[in-house]
């Protein structure tokens, strides 16, 4: 299935407050595309398990942890009331020190379960992205070429970084902030209750209107934030369009400078208005948790403080209720975001399990022939095949049926849009025909492992792509274990060697991103170079002169024509001196053969190509 133009963002899998590493107060209501995302990819409670399976064990002992340091900081507010009510007073010393002891070793064993439960947690969120992570990548390379042709890059890679990183909140934070913020409002309310019936009912009235209001503070502020990260997508897509080389280079072609400068201050300036309400709010947001927590210890200290509420209650008991009031507040703001996290973390899980669902346009066989690619005698043909682009009302081919014998030389012409191309493509397998089938030696090309397809066919393409990396790492590519002197001898056959013989760096010079460092015809070369070091028996050039000039087109061109020996070669062409020698030249129009036959012939035919030729 296609992938859906979800908008990439980063993963929303905030943890309730109260829990680690999270603001206190904060708020979150269901975000309506996680919503969406999970009506149109429902997820199961049992696949999201599965994920889990190899780290049932730390999650049992993270679990284990979250409620031991939950009921162990319950004995805090005891101690305190033990110490206030009865050490003190009573000049216990022994008593005193005890409670003082126990008091560190508390602040001690929850320090330290939790470091320990961070750890676990965070091997978990690191292990569950570290398969999903290689599970996507692995899957996503398995699509055909359509797939990513319709689908923008932008989108494979939020996919892959924002919403796996996601998944280290769902697994570190949101889960175990929930069970924390769960066990610890149980525990604290027990306790409260131990305490004092009476104050713990004045709880119940003070504690919701408060939690409400805080909550709206903080929705407001989440809202304005939303908006301030919209426009600070829209500065950075701005920075990014306008201050690449490309965006430069089309400003100062189109003179579209001024136009991008006076986009770039208006967002600029929504900025301004955001950033003081989203000041404004923060303010308010604080004021109002401020407010909070000195009401209600303070309406604790006048119920405590009057006969007709009191019940003859002691200081301590007083110090230790409102230090259990004081922790209840955080963890229960928490809870009133748990639907909001889970709707959030499913919708993360949808997003990759729909990429990992998706169904591959060119699957591997299941059974692959064997064949060894160093054995393969290279004949090629085209029986039937007919082949028509997704949503396309026209077919790009329609019923070709060619043979090239091994080692032979095919010329493939026509205008633009006549199927050149997509002929080329389907001998590699970047797509499979809708109908009739492409052969090497006998064989379906559609039963041919990749690697072992790839063994046997190399493309040169007129679109080069080089990598980030050096130019002995672009060549072995192709061959990684490749020597300098084959890599020298590649680099000569493409005309190319004097070129990067004359480099500070040689080999080792990189290449810069997409090979910038070098002109259109060097990459061009080098790509050449990289497809000679792996010595394929199938050679399909697609253009792969187009982007030289003429001199060096004709001295790689007669450096071509060596490498065609002994192998079969097809090549796409506009310039038809690249296909004079061609065994046999086809005439594509409209995806259909319309003529073929050796040059000469044709040009006395005095047809298509004939046309071509004047």
């Amino acid at each position: 299935m296609a992938s859906r133009p979800t908008a990439s963002r980063a993963a929303v899998g905030a943890p309730g407050a109260g829990g680690p590493g999270v603001p206190a107060g904060r708020a979150q209501r269901i975000d309506p595309r996680d919503k969406a995302q999970l009506a149109a990819s429902p997820v199961s409670l049992r696949r999201v398990a599965a994920l889990f399976s190899g780290q049932r064990g730390r999650l049992a002992v993270v679990v284990a942890l979250i409620v031991a340091t939950s009921l162990i900081s319950l004995a805090q507010p005891f101690l305190v009331r033990e110490v206030v009510d009865v050490a003190i007073p009573r000049q216990d010393v022994r008593l005193l020190v005890a409670a003082v002891l126990a008091m560190i070793g508390v602040a001690v064993a929850t320090s330290l379960f939790g470091v320990l439960q961070t750890w676990l947690s965070a091997t978990v969120g690191q292990h569950v992205m570290h398969r999903l992570r290689t599970d996507v990548f692995t899957h996503l390379q398995r699509q055909s070429v359509g797939f990513f042709t319709r689908t923008r890059a932008g989108e494979v890679q939020s996919r892959i970084t924002n919403d796996i990183n996601g998944m280290q909140d769902v697994v570190t934070t949101t889960a175990t902030s929930i069970a924390s913020n769960l066990t610890t409002t149980v525990a604290t309310a027990a306790a409260m209750l131990a305490l004092s019936r009476r104050l713990s009912l004045l709880s119940l009235v003070v504690m919701p209107p408060a939690i409400v209001l805080t909550r709206r503070v903080a929705l407001m502020r989440r809202a304005i934030t939303a908006q301030q990260q919209a426009r600070l997508a829209d500065l950075a897509v701005q920075i990014e369009e306008g201050l690449s080389v490309s965006g430069i280079r089309l400003a100062k072609t189109l003179g579209s400078g001024p136009r991008s400068a006076a986009r770039f201050a208006r967002t600029s300036e929504d900025l301004i208005d955001l950033e003081l309400r989203a000041s404004l709010a923060g303010r308010w947001r604080m004021a109002t948790m401020q407010i909070m927590f000195a009401v209600i210890p303070a309406l604790i200290y006048l119920a405590a403080g009057l006969p007709a509420t009191s019940g003859g209650m002691t200081i301590g008991t007083l110090i230790a209720f409102t230090g259990l009031q004081a922790a209840l507040f955080r963890p229960v703001l928490g809870l009133l975001n748990v639907g909001a996290q889970v709707v959030s973390s499913m919708a993360l899980f949808s997003r990759i399990f729909e990429y990992l669902d998706l169904e591959a346009d060119v699957p591997a066989p299941a059974h692959p022939v064997a064949l060894d690619p160093a054995r393969v005698r290279g004949e090629v043909r085209f029986e039937g095949v007919t082949f028509r682009y997704p949503d396309a009302e026209a077919d790009a081919l329609s019923d070709v049926s060619l043979t090239v014998p091994a080692g032979g030389s095919l010329g493939v012409v026509g205008a633009t849009g006549s199927g050149k191309s997509t002929l080329a493509a389907l001998v590699s397998r970047l797509y499979d025909p809708s109908a009739g089938r492409v052969c090497i030696d006998g064989v379906d090309v559609r039963d041919l492992a990749p690697e072992t397809l790839a063994g046997i066919v190399g493309v040169v393409s007129q679109e080069t792509y080089l990598v980030h990396a050096s130019i002995r790492e672009n060549l072995r590519l192709a061959r990684p274990d490749a020597s300098d002197a084959q890599l020298w001898a590649a680099l000569a056959t493409a005309q190319v060697a004097d070129l990067v013989a004359g480099l500070p760096d040689g080999l080792d010079t990189v290449v810069g991103a997409r090979g910038y460092r070098f002109s259109g015809g060097e990459q061009q070369r080098l790509a050449i170079a990289r497809t000679v070091l792996r010595d394929p028996k199938v050679l399909v050039l697609d253009e792969a002169t187009s982007a030289l000039d003429n001199q060096t087109q004709r001295a790689l061109q007669t450096a071509l024509d060596r490498l065609r020996a002994g192998r079969t070669t097809i090549t796409i062409a506009h310039r038809l001196s690249t296909i004079e020698e061609a065994d046999e030249i086809v005439v594509l129009e409209g995806g259909a053969v319309v003529e073929h036959g050796g040059r000469d012939a044709l040009l006395a035919r005095e047809g298509r190509f004939a046309t071509l030729a004047a």
